[in-house]
């Protein structure tokens, strides 16, 4: 999850599911990403964002921006949001975390906090990474615990 859903959560939804694709688990897990606002509901992925995803072979064609809803937390067992700001906004929208579900995607790695916003910072290159490294991260810990459950 992220604010607009065109940036870094579609980023991080496409990475995840181009990992899980080449472990060959597709059928064990369910990636979805949506927007804390209603900003950018029905746009597309943002241009640099689409063309940083096709600099490394993923894409995302057919990816529309939608706003999560309360119903997303009984649907997901894991729901990642990208920075504290869209933590609070989720927490908000669910009405608290009773089952412990939401968590930031940085908080996988070595390195806790939030995903660069490229939106503000220009530097989709940065954010790249962190979506990668968080992805794999959350991807290492699912698959080395025998987890393979819906994800968020």
């Amino acid at each position: 999850m992220c604010h607009g859903n065109i940036c870094r959560s579609p980023m991080a939804e496409f990475v995840m599911k181009y990992l899980i694709q080449k472990e060959g688990l597709e059928e064990h897990f369910l990636i979805e990403s949506a927007a804390t606002s209603a900003e950018e509901i029905g746009n597309g992925v943002y241009p640099p964002a689409r063309r940083k995803l096709a600099e490394h072979g993923i894409g995302c064609e057919g990816k529309t921006a939608r706003q999560m809803t309360r119903s997303d937390y009984d649907r997901y067992d894991y729901i990642i949001g990208m920075d504290t700001r869209n933590i609070r906004n989720m927490l908000n929208i669910y009405g608290g975390d009773p089952e412990n579900k939401i968590k930031m995607l940085m908080n996988y790695t070595r390195r806790p906090g939030d995903v660069a916003d490229p939106w503000y910072t220009g530097d989709f290159e940065a954010t790249w990474r962190d979506v990668l490294e968080g992805c794999q991260a959350l991807l290492d810990i699912l698959t080395s615990a025998d987890n393979t459950r819906s994800t968020n």
